[in-house]
């Protein structure tokens, strides 16, 4: 028998593999036998809140938020955009945290992006990804003494003016925004003027840290934009020497968490050395080790996310759109 899939988000040959020896395993317990598989990707546009419509050139923005500092929200979002790159798909990372950005030295990136009119500006790209962030426009050590309006207008300019898509087909189908910790003026802009298609939130295994990403799935659901779901970072450290399993931030929060709310565990993410080791110096684990245990762990996550993100409804769009 010959099968041919087209799926809603990104799938690379290892998923492609899973899947033909999943189906292999099904038709034989018919008395039938697998030929061929072929798997396309066709990524579209979702639904995003009432009243806005998804930009010209991005099919899908994720909001990557988080209720607090420290949980590694910024290294969650840099590895998972890497992840779904690596699966196939045209990816770019925003990082809407403008008084503290860090995307560009996850990244590696160093220099100004292009302006090749004056007005837009080009994004900068690495790691297979396109990335925009007010740390690229100023000084590393410039401190931005800013207002509320002032922070939201710079978010709403970065986003609108940068050309997205432009090293790739002229469109991303996913552009990950690494909201700044908190509910404030960035999270609220992004809920009123920005087209979001969904919204994930990283939280690690302790109390405390749950009771603050509560606050920011809260946030998510008034302001109409849906949760794929929660990520678990930190959940379990690996002794390098010995192969120890250790919880250091205690066991299960997450789960606890998802089960509460009605909302999935995408992943847990391990607590990993190497993880820190290379976002300092600009290139990421997916990148770096992508065998890696804690490599796997942000692939099986990105698509899991992907795949609940390609379950919603689709946005509604013109006919002549060239983002359907």
């Amino acid at each position: 028998m010959a099968v041919a899939l087209t799926l809603g988000y990104p799938c690379g040959p290892d998923g492609v593999a899973a899947m033909q020896q999943q189906l292999s395993s099904l038709l034989e317990a018919q008395g039938l036998s697998l030929a061929s598989l072929e798997v396309r990707t066709r990524v579209v546009p979702h639904a995003v809140q009432p009243s806005l419509s998804p930009l010209p050139r991005i099919r899908n923005i994720v909001a990557v938020g988080s209720g607090k500092g420290g949980v590694g929200k910024s290294t969650t979002a840099v590895n998972l955009a890497l992840a779904l790159a690596a699966e196939g798909a045209k990816v770019g990372v925003l990082d809407a945290d403008v008084y503290g950005p860090s995307v560009p030295m996850m990244l590696g990136l160093s220099g100004r992006p292009d302006s090749p009119d004056g007005k837009s500006i080009e994004p900068m790209r690495a790691h297979g990804v396109e990335a925009m962030s007010i740390g690229l426009l100023v000084e590393q050590d410039t401190p931005m003494i800013w207002r509320g309006p002032m922070a939201t207008s710079a978010l709403t300019q970065l986003l609108t003016e940068t050309l997205w898509g432009s090293s790739c087909d002229g469109w991303l189908d996913y552009l990950f925004v690494d909201l700044p910790p908190g509910t404030g003026d960035i999270q609220l802009t992004l809920a009123q003027k920005i087209p979001v298609a969904a919204a994930i939130v990283v939280t690690t295994p302790q109390d405390v840290a749950t009771l603050d990403a509560r606050k920011a799935l809260k946030m998510f659901e008034k302001v109409q934009v849906p949760v794929l779901g929660l990520v678990e970072n930190m959940a379990v450290h690996v002794c390098t020497r010995c192969g120890h399993a250790e919880h250091l931030f205690g066991h299960g929060g997450g789960e606890r968490m998802a089960a509460q709310y009605g909302v999935p565990l995408l992943g847990s993410l391990p607590l990993e050395i190497g993880i820190r080791e290379q976002g300092d110096v600009g290139t990421p684990i997916v990148a770096a080790k992508p065998d890696s245990a804690a490599a796997q762990a942000y692939r099986r996550t990105a698509v899991e996310l992907a795949a609940r993100l390609a379950a919603r409804p689709r946005a509604s769009l013109p006919i002549a759109s060239s983002l359907v």
